[in-house]
């Protein structure tokens, strides 16, 4: 019997495909507005800042600094700061999912809380890659002042898929 079962990677192994620039970039973009109640809790939990009793009340930039390692360990701290980071990008998020549907992806709608699923996907669409996928944004939004990284990252949150195995081809484990 071949059942076909889904393989779930966990939020943080985002990290393997970002820079750590990038990876700040995100933190502080994410930290910028309101955060979520639920992160609020994270940054409290997570992060110790010298001089703050309440880590949430420290600068942007000691914040920052401290989340990087729980955003590299915890998927619910990845997660969390995923979901600020995209709530912050609300029409790069609605025009990723216009393309992504455009393409023929399936995923969730982008209002769907993908905070509560068990991580990333591991299979990512045949013939698709970020740099096809950039492209064909920067074709259908030429006016866009997106960064290729961000529409790349928008397009990993929004089909809850990392680039390990290619659909349609045998994965690591199974060779």
């Amino acid at each position: 019997m071949d059942e076909k079962k889904a393989r779930f990677l966990p939020f943080h192994a985002i990290n393997e495909f970002m820079l750590d620039e990038y990876r700040n970039q995100v933190l502080q973009i994410a930290l910028s507005g309101q955060p979520r109640p639920a992160l609020t809790a994270l940054i409290k939990r997570f992060v110790q800042v010298p001089g703050f009793r309440n880590s949430t009340q420290a600068p942007l930039a000691l914040k920052v600094r401290g989340l990087v390692k729980p955003f590299q360990t915890n998927a619910e701290v990845t997660a969390q700061v995923l979901l600020a980071w995209a709530d912050a990008h609300g029409e790069l998020c609605d025009q990723v999912a216009d393309l992504l549907r455009e393409r023929g992806w399936e995923f969730l709608p982008p209002e769907a809380d993908r905070t509560k699923l068990p991580g990333f996907l591991t299979v990512w669409p045949k013939d698709e890659t970020f740099e096809t996928l950039i492209a064909a944004y920067r074709q259908k939004y030429p006016d866009s002042a997106a960064h290729d990284y961000d529409i790349s990252l928008m397009a990993v949150w929004l089909a809850g898929r990392l680039p390990v195995d290619v659909e349609g081809e045998q994965t690591q484990e199974a060779a």
